[in-house]
């Protein structure tokens, strides 16, 4: 029989959603051995209450210092020493979602494995991602172009079991060899670019990303809100995710090509993109959640939680 798998759920005000996604665990583990533990990081509704009412999970209250320390302290209080099944609060999985997870990554070897997500029409949602790149930069994100697109938009792609360079983290099935060979999640994105740089950093060790489309996820998205000030924080970490993996002079002009990009929409009137304009060319209007204090164009290392022994 296959190891625990430890299901690790971060909720942010999510009382609606985190009912239904702890309800489809168990048709989703099948006969696999789980324990899920939630961590709330500092919500102001009711979910802490939702949590603490039901048998099937630990809940753990936190401060809010991002998605990605919610995630890593999930992982240090599960204990465990199999995969760890890292959810966002706004997902119902299929039946069997999680058997399916399991049996890829151990058939295949992945330190991730990603399942076909899908919106709550049904209709498969464009998770699978290229690695960033200088003309995946210029905002043609949905190109069918893969040079220029970072978004896998390929029906092929989301019909097969293949490796793929990242996937959007909603559901991320992540083997333990892997968890600890990178140490954890970067908790210095606070949120955003903290599956990305997972997925590639993994790469980095030989353990690849798979997608398993026969494992299937429903995703409400963006349930936990969206504003400016997110959508600022996405735009810092994905040029701090860049220069951390390539010379200052790409990432200086890979930054000069996000700042031209959201200057160009906010003329047209669009507020997020004007604050992430903001936030890309002046420290001090980065969103304040963002515990990276240092030049956009530093190079920084991984800052991750110490893997218990």
């Amino acid at each position: 029989m296959s190891q625990r798998v430890d299901v690790v759920i971060v909720t942010y005000n999510s009382a609606r959603t985190i009912g239904p996604l702890l309800d489809s665990l168990p048709a989703a583990a099948g006969v696999l051995p789980w324990r899920t533990v939630v961590v709330d990081n500092a919500s102001v509704d009711d979910t802490c209450a939702v949590v603490a009412d039901r048998a099937d999970a630990q809940l753990v209250r936190a401060p809010n210092d991002g998605y990605a320390a919610g995630l890593n302290r999930g992982v240090a209080a599960a204990g465990g020493s199999g995969p760890v099944l890292m959810l966002n609060p706004d997902c119902v999985l299929e039946p069997g979602c999680l058997e399916l997870l399991v049996r890829a990554q151990e058939e295949t070897g992945a330190g991730v494995v990603v399942p076909q997500v899908q919106g709550q029409d049904g209709v498969t949602a464009r998770s699978l991602r290229r690695e960033p790149s200088l003309p995946r930069s210029i905002g043609l994100g949905e190109s069918r172009w893969p040079v220029l697109s970072e978004v896998v938009t390929d029906d092929a792609a989301y019909a097969g079991r293949h490796p793929v360079d990242w996937a959007t983290g909603a559901v991320m099935l992540v083997s333990r060899d892997c968890y600890d060979v990178v140490g954890g999640l970067d908790e210095s994105f606070f949120m955003y670019s903290e599956e990305t740089d997972l997925c590639l950093r993994a790469r980095d060790h030989g353990l690849l990303t798979y997608v398993e489309p026969r494992a299937l996820a429903m995703h409400i998205g963006a349930a936990s809100g969206q504003s400016p000030e997110l959508y600022a924080m996405q735009a810092v970490n994905r040029v701090r995710l860049y220069r951390r993996r390539h010379g200052a002079a790409a990432s200086l002009l890979f930054l000069l090509l996000a700042v031209v990009r959201e200057t160009g929409r906010s003329l047209g009137g669009d507020a997020e993109a004007r604050r992430a304009a903001e936030a890309l060319v002046r420290r001090s209007r980065r969103p304040a959640q963002l515990p990276w204090t240092g030049s956009i164009l530093r190079r920084s290392r991984p800052r991750g939680r110490p893997v218990p022994t």
